[in-house]
């Protein structure tokens, strides 16, 4: 069973120990399909609006006491974009500064293999989800340490000559 409400609060977040926040957030992708119906080598990913603005990012959110990295990982990709999928080996830890804050957060991102996109969705009301290419999301992501990500997941799931022939500025 699928909740369609997300958490709220921040009365289970976890905060290093600088006071920073520590979020966790994934990059949902899948292999775009042929004409036929089978799949491609091509990758597709999925990337979110933020919720109060039209700035373009991969699910992310807050780590909370009660979950594990990975379970926080499929929470957000589920509230956010509405997608339930497998969360594969961790991409790595970023130290951000928060715009709002001016301190630094901790921010872990994991590549989550799509299995399902649902039509309804906790923030679907909130929020505008939009497959992509590599090219696309890399160009639209607004965060750095989310882009540093994303050059590490195309590079574990491409062979080197399609890292080659993708157009990555």
């Amino acid at each position: 069973m699928i909740c369609l409400v997300s958490r709220s609060g921040r009365e289970l977040q976890r905060y290093n120990n600088m006071g920073g926040r520590q979020v966790v957030g994934c990059i949902p992708y899948r292999y775009k399909e042929d004409m036929d119906g089978n799949m491609s080598n091509e990758i597709e990913l999925l990337v979110v609006s933020s919720q109060k603005g039209q700035a373009l990012m991969f699910p992310k959110g807050g780590w909370e006491i009660d979950e594990s990295l990975e379970e926080a990982a499929c929470r957000e990709s589920l509230e956010e974009a509405g997608v339930i999928g497998i969360v594969e080996c961790t991409l790595g830890q970023w130290n951000f500064i928060s715009k709002r804050y001016g301190i630094y957060y901790e921010g872990h991102m994991f590549p989550l293999f799509v299995k399902e996109q649902l039509d309804q969705w906790p923030e679907k009301n909130l929020r505008r989800r939009i497959w992509m290419t590599v090219a696309q999301a890399r160009e639209a992501c607004q965060h750095w340490w989310m882009k540093e990500a994303l050059d590490i997941l195309v590079k574990r799931l491409m062979s080197p000559q399609q890292w080659k022939d993708i157009s990555i500025s």
